[in-house]
């Protein structure tokens, strides 16, 4: 949800990749969270940190605690900015993750 709040709301001003510790599969209930404000992540999938090796990042992201603990090393200086949001279960939980998660991104990369 992360990466297709950050490419709809600030997509011109970054360019946005998004990955997790474990590849798994992108939640019906997170495509339809993201659906119901206007935002198709239908065709995103699930990444791992590894497919970006050597790839040089301005900032990392980590929006879990277990993702900031086992979050790799990224070469040249990346900042990187933590937030743990829970891990949302239900449709009613994903979308309170996906409200708090576009008011915490909204203030990128001030945080």
């Amino acid at each position: 949800m992360a990466e297709g709040l950050l490419r709809h709301d600030a997509g011109d001003r970054f360019e946005v990749f998004s990955a997790g510790t474990k590849a798994s599969r992108v939640r019906p209930e997170a495509i339809e969270a993201m659906r119901e404000i206007g935002i198709d992540i239908s065709g995103h999938r699930s990444k791992n940190v590894d497919e970006f090796p050597g790839q040089a990042f301005d900032y990392v992201l980590t929006v879990c605690d277990n993702a900031k603990e086992s979050c790799p090393f990224f070469p040249g200086g990346a900042v990187m900015i933590h937030h743990n949001f829970e891990d949302p279960e239900d449709l009613a939980a994903f979308r309170r993750v996906r409200d708090e998660l576009r008011s915490y991104l909204r203030g990128f990369p001030t945080k």
